[in-house]
């Protein structure tokens, strides 16, 4: 899988992560040629860090590389490739601020819909549905980064199903997990982006409601337009050749989802597949609307809804006539998310509009060991579930400075998890896996451990460890990646 996510991010990464003019007394080719090997190097220590075992493990080598780089070019790129390993372990602020895309006007940006008359605003989970019931497909976008871009997805998955919507599909699930659908939930060997729990959520969601799941990534070596093109065809292919009356669902990340423009010296997969099955889809873009770590990164609308209608939920704008309004050609509708909430260093939208409950979980059961990985999986699943949250507890915070160590002491550290009603297998582990306490819970109307269903013997306490200094200061683009708690 990692040289097709090596050829996905010189294609689309180099675009994203350093817009804008090289640094002082570099040529533009010159900055290329530093991203290109920039990349290079981000995947050798990707590479390394997937042949340890365990999250945790993975985070810390990843982590430290970070930190003991202090290069441009490997800071901006990098930085991408850790952030998604923060969202893994779930800690979504620190991944949020590892990799920013700021989102400037540009030229071709349509009016704000407050400064034109005519459109009102609408909470997205009401109007998606409405418009998508006069489409054969739609393409939702995220950013990878950013799984308050899936959140929205997922809670939409069940309304399209009722609206008759049948194929789900999904970027970087792996053609190789033929199990999935039988299986009902991903696991590791099930894609990249699914090890993060939203996504697996939102895979999760669309075997539950009895969606045909597809995985349609190039498996070829293609990059750019011949890229989007492989994959158009791959979906085609798995959907509107031999089920000409499909309705499709697709989540694909930032402009693959656009139906016109330039598209990486071409065209989009959304394109693509729009000319050889002849079927307008409706582009939802929901990468650009949100507030960034840093208010300079946010589009300069933004701020302008959000003081004016303080939405609790995301939201879309229409005019009288129901049209969508979208900030640039090739969607339809953009989506604006509330600004984010935190509760105990956790964003609300991990609730998913209400779908899940918070769940609180502290360091007593961690036997003084940390980092502490937390996860709960569905009681229901295997062993080798993707957990349907996680995240990690420590005695420092995880933006931790050089000269601070894990203090195994008793200062109080708790989160919480959010969890739909049902049952779970909660467990604690350590950086090396080990399990140092599992318990049965059910989330319900109490929230409240199940004593009929209490857990097993927790394993004697393991021996306590240090974390090494860090040295990495923020970056222009990043956060410095955080805590002695990794995958």
């Amino acid at each position: 899988m990692f040289p097709r996510l090596r050829l996905m991010v010189l294609g689309s990464a180099l675009l994203l992560a350093a817009p804008g003019a090289p640094p002082h007394a570099q040529t533009a080719e010159q900055w290329q040629e530093q991203q290109i090997a920039a990349v290079d190097k981000s995947e050798r220590i990707m590479r390394e860090a997937n042949t340890h075992k365990g999250l945790l493990a993975q985070y810390q080598v990843m982590r430290y590389a970070y930190a003991g780089n202090k290069e441009t070019a490997f800071r901006l790129i990098f930085g991408q490739y850790l952030s998604w390993y923060q969202t893994f372990i779930g800690d979504y602020p620190d991944a949020a601020a590892s990799f920013s895309i700021k989102q400037q006007a540009l030229p071709d940006d349509r009016p704000s819909p407050l400064s034109v008359g005519g459109f009102r605003a609408r909470n997205a989970l009401d109007a998606i549905p409405e418009l998508a019931r006069h489409y054969r497909a739609v393409f939702f976008n995220e950013a990878h980064n950013v799984p308050l871009t899936r959140t929205l997805t997922v809670q939409l998955l069940s309304r399209l199903r009722a609206e008759g919507f049948n194929y789900f599909a999904s970027e970087t699930l792996y053609q190789t997990d033929t199990g999935l659908q039988a299986r009902g939930y991903p696991v590791a060997g099930s894609g990249f982006y699914t090890e993060e729990p939203i996504y697996a959520e939102m895979v999760r969601t669309a075997l539950k409601l009895g969606f045909k799941v597809i995985a349609y990534e190039a498996e070829s070596n293609a990059t750019g337009d011949a890229r989007e093109a492989e994959q158009a065809r791959n979906i085609y292919r798995q959907v509107f050749r031999n089920h000409p009356d499909a309705r499709l669902v697709v989540n694909a990340g930032y402009a693959h989802i656009q139906k016109s423009g330039t598209f990486l010296g071409g065209s989009s997969m959304a394109e693509h597949l729009q000319k050889i099955s002849g079927i307008d889809p409706l582009s939802v873009e929901q990468t650009m609307l949100y507030a960034h770590p840093s208010a300079a990164d946010d589009h300069p609308y933004y701020g302008a809804v959000m003081r004016k209608l303080h939405p609790a939920q995301p939201i879309v704008f229409l005019d009288k006539n129901g049209k969508p309004w979208s900030l640039r050609p090739g969607y339809d509708v953009s989506v604006f998310f509330p600004p984010q909430q935190l509760n105990r260093g956790r964003p609300t939208w991990l609730d998913l509009g209400g779908l899940r409950k918070p769940y609180f979980v502290d360091a007593e059961r961690c036997q003084r060991t940390f980092p502490c990985l937390i996860q709960a999986r569905y009681a229901d699943e295997g062993a080798n579930s993707i957990a349907a949250d996680r995240l990690v507890l420590d005695v420092i915070p995880l933006n931790a400075v050089p000269d601070e160590h894990v203090v195994n002491g008793q200062m109080v550290v708790g989160s919480e998890l959010y969890l739909r009603p049902g049952k779970y297998i909660l467990t604690y582990s350590d950086i090396d896996t080990n399990k140092l306490f599992e318990q049965k819970i059910v989330i319900g109307t109490t929230d409240a451990a199940d004593p009929a269903m209490d857990a097993q013997t927790p394993p004697p306490p393991a021996t306590p460890r240090s974390c090494p200094p860090i040295d990495a200061p923020p970056g222009q683009l990043q956060s410095q990646a955080s805590t002695c708690a990794a995958p």
